[in-house]
């Protein structure tokens, strides 16, 4: 199968590689996904499970709210993946540790009701005042 996008963490203990596209890259604003990030804002690449592989693993897995589950590497606490219960069979890798990002740009901003408010990302993409589930779901299928 060949590699469509490549990836680590910030010590590179943990690499990792995709045989697809992402279904959809998207901004989120969501106070979880900033904690999660350490960023003023998070930025996803929303992947079919069955087409990444982690190596040795997926890193860390942290699950501090119902329904969302997060991976780190252990070794130097780069944000790796998120995975939501209600976006079953996907994976999200935070864009920041994908080698091919500048290439993967954004689709949408969920959560924009919780932007902070000096934040200005000045675009045309929609932006959704909570969850982008429906309009994430819409575009996967």
């Amino acid at each position: 199968m060949t590699t469509v996008l490549t990836g680590r963490c910030y010590c590179g203990s943990i690499t990792f590689k995709t045989t697809q596209e992402p279904q959809t890259v998207a901004y989120c604003h969501c106070d979880d996904c900033r904690r999660a990030t350490g960023g003023p804002v998070a930025a996803f690449a929303a992947m079919d499970e069955t087409a990444v592989t982690f190596s040795p693993d997926e890193g860390r897995r942290i699950a501090a709210n119902p329904g969302v589950a997060r991976t780190f590497c252990a070794d130097c606490g780069s944000s790796l993946t998120g995975r939501y219960d209600y976006l079953p069979g996907q994976v999200y890798i935070s864009l920041g540790v994908i080698d091919q990002a500048n290439d993967l740009e954004p689709k949408i901003h969920s959560h924009e009701s919780e932007r902070f408010t000096w934040l200005r990302i000045d675009d045309d993409l929609e932006r959704v005042a909570a969850t982008a589930r429906a309009e994430i779901k819409d575009v996967l299928v």
